[in-house]
């Protein structure tokens, strides 16, 4: 069938822009996202008039389809990769419409038998469980990564085999089996790159999932203080090292004495407050000495626990001793005469600048 000249002209226009949004740097501007939604909404309306015109059926097979109306296959994909480049409040809706529209494109390519025995695999296995889906069934990191390299290679040989046909899309205009060729080369490689996005996809929303469900933070009343321990629980807790007046006169107990009721909630002993707290004022908060420092040195010197020291006391020598006299008189001569000799300081000529 041929189709209207708009709704190729729309089409070609789309893939246009969204190949240029591919290598923008501005992702986090707003001209970028208004770009995004103008280019998504180009997809959506390509997407009404392929619904209009009944251009595909569950009930028809691959031949039955033109070569020129095969491209149009690829439309939820390119709507779903925009809606994950898209940025709103609410991601997670978001991620919900791409993960509808992936659906809706590999469940019409496994309407038409255009899925590969490795991919049909896939797909039964994101068609079981949707919320757990991932490419690798194991945590095992030696085969996550051998799943990655052989994907790897997979997408380098699907992207030349596109560039291939691409490159002699001139030359192939005139064979229908070679365009067709080149349409079924794209949807393979968007295929692939489809299971990619999905196992991301279901990651992101499971961990979107997991804190919109986390717990709500607790009341300003049930906030916990730094040692961990509950405001409402420390409401008597005070940093002071001594306890209250109160304290000490219940005897170091807290809380009332009576209940509304006038019943004793403690035993307690009916005191003069005034004059307790008169005798407490100039009453010390150390122990005060019980002797002087005289008194306790003689008690040292007589329990000999003081070493007595210093220079000797100059020994007094009687004048009728003529020997011993003389012989301190030489003494104190030599000690004259060693000195005049060696002034003070005259050894140390080491340390003179």
């Amino acid at each position: 069938m041929e189709q209207p000249q708009t709704l190729r002209s729309v089409f070609t226009d789309a893939k246009r822009e969204k190949t240029a949004l591919e290598t923008r740097p501005d992702t986090n501007s707003d001209t970028y996202r208004r770009d995004v939604n103008a280019t998504t909404a180009k997809f959506e309306e390509c997407q009404r008039l392929v619904g209009a015109l009944s251009m595909f059926s569950s009930n028809e097979l691959l031949e039955d389809i033109s070569t020129n109306d095969l491209p149009y296959l690829t439309l939820e994909y390119h709507i779903a990769e925009l809606l994950q480049r898209s940025y709103s409040t609410d991601r997670e809706s978001i991620l919900q419409r791409a993960l509808q529209k992936y659906e809706r494109y590999l469940a019409r390519l496994e309407d038409y038998e255009l899925l590969s025995q490795s991919n049909k695999k896939l797909y039964e296995r994101y068609a079981a469980n949707p919320s757990s889906f991932s490419l690798t069934q194991t945590n095992d990191a030696a085969t996550r990564r051998d799943v990655k390299i052989t994907r790897f290679r997979e997408e380098k040989e699907l992207k030349a085999k596109l560039e291939y046909y691409t490159e002699n899309q001139q030359k192939l205009q005139s064979d229908d089996d070679d365009v067709r060729n080149l349409y079924l080369a794209e949807i393979n490689l968007y295929t692939h790159q489809a299971f990619q996005s999905l196992d991301l996809l279901v990651q992101e929303l499971t961990m979107l999932s997991t804190i919109r469900n986390m717990p709500p933070k607790p009341e300003p009343s049930q906030e916990l203080d730094n040692r961990g321990r509950n405001k409402e629980i420390r409401e008597g807790y005070s940093e002071r090292l001594d306890p209250p007046i109160s304290q000490l006169l219940q005897g170091g107990k807290l809380g009332p004495i009576l209940s509304k009721d006038g019943k004793p909630m403690q035993p307690f002993t009916i005191l003069d407050r005034r004059t307790q707290l008169r005798d407490g004022v100039f009453r010390p908060g150390h122990n005060l000495p019980t002797m002087t420092i005289e008194e306790y040195l003689e008690e040292e010197h007589r329990r000999g626990n003081v070493l007595k020291g210093g220079e000797p006391e100059p020994v007094e020598v009687d004048e009728d001793e003529w020997d011993k006299a003389d012989e301190e008189t030489m003494k104190a001569r030599a000690w004259d005469e060693f000195k005049e000799a060696n002034p003070k300081g005259s050894g140390n000529t080491l340390n003179r600048g």
